[in-house]
């Protein structure tokens, strides 16, 4: 068993991840234009978002299988999903304990056994399943500026068709200008390295019966989820650094953050003005500022890098 897959051992981790000409995470409040902090404009994306795709990147490679099915999926009502569970395993109408739901829904789906759950269904209500991984919000090293640009479709709807058709016998002629097809826009951030931190609680683990396998299953899904989540409005993400801290104690060895700190990025942008330096446009202009102290590590803590 390597160490960073003992579901009995507390995990803090690291993540480092970047986006170039995409939308990591628009905000449904602001048009979805990229998520920023209004006060100091560093990118941010949700631990939502970040979970998502560990969502989708399990559900695709191993949905199929028994223990690792996902529950909060795109499109599909939570009930429905959970009622057929419930009837496959005790029956149509099945109303299971509190208990037995919990166990049922924890063995079956990967995201329920890793996140947690709430299940607030009447006759079949099993509270709240509380997940041992728990994730942060993910902000940017240096501040970002969201970008808009405007776009044109092909296609045109009916009423750009009537306006821009040639004038039938007898119609006077009018300068409508050339047709165009559907006007839209599109927000993205020229180019973003965004930090994230998650926990693994033990405690919470051993109550929704995670395993090594479990484990094993989540640290591939954090590397290889990228390239799963493609598309125009995303651009080009890739995941940059994955550091794990494992420690000996289920209830660690040293505070999660003194060893956060021990992973640190320079801004390419100094905080103090006066100084003409060019955004980052790419991992390359990061180069050297990623640094990870390795040395003197608390007794009883291990790092693991598995990206970086």
């Amino acid at each position: 068993m390597a160490i960073y897959t003992d579901p009995k051992r507390r995990h803090d981790f690291a993540l480092l991840f970047d986006v170039k000409n995409g939308n990591p995470n628009g905000d449904p409040d602001a048009g979805n234009l990229p998520r920023v902090d209004p006060e100091t404009m560093q990118g941010l994306v949700t631990d939502v978002a970040i979970k998502r795709k560990v969502r989708d990147w399990v559900d695709v490679a191993h949905g199929g299988e028994a223990r690792n099915k996902i529950y909060v999926q795109h499109g599909q009502y939570l009930t429905e999903t959970r009622t057929r569970e419930f009837d496959a395993r005790a029956g149509k109408g099945a109303k299971p304990s509190a208990k037995d739901a919990e166990e049922w829904m924890c063995e079956a789906f990967f995201d329920v056994r890793m996140f947690g759950a709430v299940l607030p269904i009447k006759g079949s209500d099993s509270g709240q399943v509380r997940g041992p991984i728990q994730l942060t919000f993910a902000a940017s090293i240096d501040p970002i500026v969201p970008l808009e640009a405007a776009i044109v479709g092909p296609a045109q709807n009916a009423e750009q068709s009537k306006r821009t058709r040639a004038p039938k016998e007898g119609e006077a002629e009018t300068d409508e200008g050339e047709a165009r097809g559907t006007m839209g826009r599109k927000a993205f951030v020229p180019y973003g390295l965004y930090r994230a931190h998650g926990f693994f609680v033990p405690a919470f683990a051993a109550r929704t019966k995670v395993t090594e396998a479990d484990l094993d299953l989540f640290w591939t899904a954090l590397q290889q989820m990228w390239d799963l989540d493609r598309s125009a409005t995303r651009g080009e993400l890739a995941l940059r650094g994955l550091y794990v801290f494992s420690h000996e104690s289920s209830l660690g060895n040293a505070p999660a953050h003194t060893l956060f700190e021990r992973v640190t990025v320079d801004p390419v942008i100094p905080s103090a003005g006066g100084v003409d330096v060019r955004p980052p446009r790419s991992f390359a202009d990061y180069s050297g500022r990623v640094l990870v102290d390795d040395s003197a590590l608390p007794a009883g803590v291990a790092l693991t890098r598995l990206v970086g």
